[in-house]
Parts: structure tokens; C-alpha cells; sequence
């Protein structure tokens, strides 16, 4: 594939505006890439999130092993316009740049594995068994693939590279926490301030609840060496109707980043154990949600995965790719529960502009990038 056709491609699917919605635009010209190959075996589905959303699962090849690589379609929103140099739905190249809401997080990074894939299929030289998986929703809960690991399109795998930005493909993560964001409600009974004895305190309750569940998760102390400690906040709160009342009612949410050495089932115990502890007092009422927990993603610095990649990347861009952690979650923290047990990584174009005005994508980068899936897939499956 030239360089002109694959810049074509990204600049599409920047053009797109995905913000946490309108994924199946992406998912439907990205498809339309793929078609004219069907007569080589290639197979299209696109799994329906919501109306107007789409995830999109490409199958090149055939064989007993499959290789999967992945991205998601979704951009956070561009903000304050005005904070831009140009339209971030507009694809503007500068100095070696393509500038536009997600050009580095992580259209640029999609784009590449399918200019990969177009030009295997173009040369008729598929090394093998290769699944695509375009996600939903990655951005606000990596629900595109929850849905597609709970349709059991990804228990096939046998290697899985998530091509999210991996610091101008210098760094190559294989590990990473989870996260469980959860919210506390706490009903109480309103009565005169001057009066307490009538009510149920919902705040007191509430903050009672606050400083026994940080005590209980510190003691969740295990050290990962790459990752470090599970960390726990309490990041919102909210209460009460007004300074002279007994209040009624007050909510608070907590964010919690785990490692793998504690599931987020572990959490959930403590978590639902001190309500149900706290339920059981009179008067109390308190329940709890959580919202898009993902599981802590393990891994193996060196596994044989991660040492091909770093062989190609040597290969490719004439330096060694470093091994790392991550502290946030991806979709790598939905992949992890399907049923195949695979390593999974990420390694992508970009830059350290994700989520903020002016987000580029140095486009000598991204045509490397293609490169280096195109030549990491044949040595994967030795050709």
C-alpha cells in the first residue's frame, strides 16, 4: 500500500467525529476497505452496540492460530474549540504532523493495523489466521469490548496487540490495572436540625462508611513490582438540603485502581461487605453501583510475545522497545476475560497529546507503524 492511500484512510476515519458515539460510520467505511477481498476468504461482521454504534470484527486468513489486533473508534470530545489551531474533525498535515481529535488516541493506531492487513491482502500474502476488532466505547467504559469478549468473538485468539499509543512506539505495555468505580447512596430521615433525634443522619452515615472502606482497602497492601500498590480515592461527594435540616440523603463515588494481585472480586467483597455491616445498624440505608469495573491486566515482560515485538521493533525502527506497566485501564482489561488464556499487549503510534487540543500523530510514525504490523504478523506465524 503507498503512503498516499494510507494517509487517505487515517485522515477518513478522523474525519469521522466519534465522540462516545457514531462508531459505525467508522465501522462501515472500514468494512468497505475489506469487501472488495471477500472473494480471498475474508469475513465482515459488525456487532451492533446501540443504534449508530458498532463494533466491527474482520477475519484475514485462515489456520489454527489466530493472531488478533485491536482498536477503538471512539475520541474523547475536543473540548474548547478555541484551544485548537484547526477544525479537530478536519485533518490538518503540519511539519510532518496530522493534527485532529484522536490522530494519536487512537485512530492513527487503528488505521495502521488495517493499512497492515489491506496490504497482505493486496500482495496476496497472508501469513496466517488474523482477527481485526474495531471497539465501541473505550473512552467512557470499554463496553464495545465487554460486548464482543461476552460474544465470545475474541475466545479464538492466541496473541492479542492493542495498538493504543505506546510513546511514539518506544514502549510496549503489558500489564496494567484495573479500575472500579463505584457509588454509595445513603437514604437518611429528615428532621429539624434542632431536633436530630427525629431524623437519620444520611451524611454521618455516609462518611462513616467513607473512612471504613479506605481502612479496609489499605489493608489490601500487596506491592506489584511494575504496577505498585492498589491505590483507592474518594473522588465526588454530595449531601444533605440545607443548613438547618437533618439530612435526608448524600452520595459519594470512589475510584480504585487495582493490580493483579488482587481481582476486582476481592473489591467487591470488601465493598459489599462493609454495607451489608453497616445496613445491619438501625437506621442505616445505604446501597452501592459500580460502574464499568475492569479487571487489572497481567502480564509477562518477558514473554515471547513481548520479545518478537521487540525483535521487529529493532528491526524496524532501530531501537528497543521497553517493556512497561500502565496505570489505566483498556480494552485489554475486558480481553483478559475471554476464555482463551493469551497474552495480550499494547503497542501503537502517537504522541503524548491524547485527550488534549491540537492531538497529532507524526505521520513518518504511523507509516512505520504499518510496517512493523505487516512484519510482526509474518514472524509471528514464521514467514
Amino acid at each position: 500500500m503507498d503512503q498516499a492511500h494510507a494517509e487517505k484512510i487515517l485522515k477518513k476515519v478522523i474525519a469521522i467525529p466519534t465522540v462516545n458515539d457514531n462508531e459505525k460510520e467508522v465501522a462501515d467505511y472500514l468494512a468497505s476497505l475489506f469487501a472488495p477481498y471477500e472473494d480471498q476468504g475474508v469475513t465482515i461482521e459488525e456487532l451492533a452496540y446501540s443504534p449508530g454504534r458498532s463494533n466491527l470484527i474482520v477475519t484475514i486468513g485462515e489456520g489454527e492460530t489466530t493472531l488478533g489486533f485491536s482498536g477503538h473508534q471512539d475520541v474523547v470530545d475536543p473540548g474548547d474549540l478555541a484551544d485548537w489551531d484547526t477544525d479537530p474533525f478536519v485533518p490538518t498535515i503540519k511539519e510532518g504532523r496530522l493534527i485532529g481529535r484522536g490522530a494519536s488516541d487512537m485512530k492513527s493506531g487503528l488505521a495502521a493495523v488495517v493499512c497492515a492487513m489491506l496490504a497482505m491482502l493486496e500482495e496476496k500474502k497472508v501469513p496466517g489466521k488474523i482477527k481485526l476488532i474495531a471497539t465501541v466505547g473505550e473512552e467512557s467504559g470499554e463496553y464495545g469490548a465487554a460486548q464482543v469478549t461476552d460474544a465470545g468473538l475474541a475466545d479464538d485468539l492466541s496473541a492479542l496487540v492493542i495498538a493504543e499509543p505506546t510513546d511514539g512506539m518506544r514502549q510496549i505495555c503489558y500489564t496494567s490495572k484495573g479500575v472500579v468505580d463505584y457509588h454509595v447512596t445513603s437514604k437518611g430521615i429528615a428532621a429539624h436540625s434542632s431536633r436530630p433525634h427525629e431524623g437519620e443522619d444520611a451524611i454521618a452515615h455516609l462518611l462513616e462508611f467513607a473512612n471504613e472502606v479506605q481502612a479496609r482497602l489499605a489493608r489490601l497492601d500487596k506491592k506489584d513490582p511494575v504496577l505498585g500498590k492498589l491505590t483507592s480515592l474518594i473522588t465526588l461527594i454530595k449531601g444533605g438540603e440545607q443548613i438547618n435540616s437533618v439530612p435526608s440523603q448524600a452520595e459519594l463515588s470512589g475510584n480504585i485502581r487495582t493490580i493483579p494481585g488482587y481481582t476486582n472480586q476481592v473489591i467487591f467483597d470488601v465493598i459489599d461487605g462493609l454495607i451489608a455491616e453497616l445496613n445491619a445498624k438501625p437506621g442505616y440505608q445505604l446501597s452501592v453501583d459500580y460502574i464499568y469495573p475492569e479487571e487489572p491486566m497481567p502480564g509477562d515482560a518477558h514473554s515471547p510475545l513481548v520479545q518478537l515485538l521487540q525483535k521487529v521493533g529493532l528491526e524496524i525502527f532501530g531501537h528497543t522497545l521497553t517493556p512497561v506497566g500502565g496505570t489505566g485501564a483498556s480494552d485489554g482489561s475486558e480481553f483478559v476475560r475471554a476464555k482463551g488464556d493469551y497474552p495480550i499487549v499494547m503497542v501503537g503510534p502517537g504522541s503524548d497529546s491524547q485527550h488534549q487540543p491540537n492531538e497529532w500523530v507524526s505521520l513518518a510514525a504511523y507509516h512505520q507503524a504499518i510496517a512493523f504490523y505487516q512484519q510482526f504478523a509474518n514472524e509471528f506465524f514464521g514467514k
